[in-house]
């Protein structure tokens, strides 16, 4: 295998050097081909895709601005792709914001995104700290061969097919008026009858958000698959992940975030996280605002789910619609063709026949 490596110069390339040196070290022995302009990127279709991105004081790069109009207005530009990102800023701001932009962008355009795609270098490496206390190096050190590692897992990595692919469905809605509850049972009738389907309500009262315990509490329950919480995560939610291939989350759009019981879900996920990592586990979300914004909560569970907690992310993995009064979603123009779309997208994650 190789690398397509899209990397969008600065206008001031000094100012790339730090990000230069970590990306030829990762590069290292590897082949790979290197595009810098928006008009290149045809070249990467079908590929492994690593985005190298410099950012300036501002947090900007021109040239990656032209690149991104290119991946939101062409949805088959990176078709077949898998991809990671390198993303490296002067100070402590926009790098993790910029890499969330970015990701959706990539699989909006037809990319796949391994679990934990992000390595981030703010201006200070601070965030570096643990890992290079565990590897025994310095930052600069432990930035890179974070970089290697990445390189390594888009290169080679394989999502697990299955026959009979077992998907979790969670949300905390009413079915008698949710606009996204209306969406997942379309979308239900169009996934074919050899998925295993196990659907959870976090509705009100049934789940507690994490309370942040101390590190090696969370370490000691999520060892044996508990949280000292206990309750319906425990209980049910945490086996259910187990079990599942994929993920699918039902997202109304509350206050330009995800509601408060999803969150709670998803912090809450992190005992079970200190004991088993997602790679091999899909996630898919159906989104829907009132009145905008839905790409604002697709980007949260892009850096929650897929950058934190090492979910794969599938192409186009979340269905973003706008609607408000009950049944204005399924009422939408042209809703049918989208819906057919997004299962069509699922069934290709788990082609039949596979084992």
């Amino acid at each position: 295998m190789s690398l397509t490596v899209c990397y969008p110069q600065l206008e001031h390339r000094q100012r790339q050097a730090r990000l230069d040196g970590v990306l030829s070290q990762a590069l290292a022995g590897r082949e790979a081909q290197v595009l810098e302009r928006p008009e290149d990127l045809d070249r990467a279709r079908g590929k492994r895709v690593l985005f190298a991105l410099a950012l300036d004081e501002a947090g900007q790069n021109a040239a990656y601005s032209n690149m991104l109009a290119r991946l939101r207005l062409e949805p088959g530009l990176l078709e077949g792709c898998t991809g990671g990102l390198l993303v490296d800023g002067p100070g402590e701001l926009y790098t993790k914001s910029t890499a969330a932009e970015l990701a959706l962008a990539m699989n909006g355009a037809g990319c796949a995104l391994v679990g934990r795609p992000l390595v981030e270098a703010t201006g200070s490496l601070a965030n570096f700290r643990i890992q290079a206390k565990n590897l025994g190096s310095d930052l600069l050190g432990a930035y890179g061969a974070a970089a290697r590692e990445l390189a390594e897992q888009v290169e080679r990595f394989a999502f697990p097919s299955r026959e009979r692919p077992r998907l979790l469905a969670l949300h905390a809605s009413s079915r008698h008026t949710s606009n996204t509850m209306d969406l997942w049972g379309e979308v239900q009738k169009r996934l074919s009858g050899r998925w295993q389907v196990e659907e959870i309500g976090l509705r009100n009262g049934t789940l507690s958000d994490c309370s942040g315990c101390p590190y090696t509490m969370c370490l000691h329950f999520g060892e044996r698959g508990g949280c000292f919480y206990g309750g319906v995560m425990s209980e049910e939610v945490y086996p259910a992940v187990r079990r599942a291939d994929a993920l699918i989350l039902m997202c109304p759009n509350y206050n330009d975030a995800l509601s408060a019981n999803l969150t709670a879900f998803i912090n809450r996920l992190t005992a079970l996280f200190r004991q088993t990592r997602f790679y091999d586990k899909a996630v898919f979300a159906l989104v829907v605002s009132g009145y905008s914004g839905s790409d604002t909560v697709a980007r949260q569970l892009i850096s929650a789910l897929n950058m934190n907690k090492s979910f794969y992310l599938p192409p186009r993995f979340a269905l973003l619609e706008t609607a408000n009064a009950p049944g204005e979603a399924l009422a939408a123009p042209g809703i049918g063709a989208r819906l057919d779309r997004f299962a069509q997208g699922m069934e290709a994650l788990f082609p039949q026949g596979e084992p």
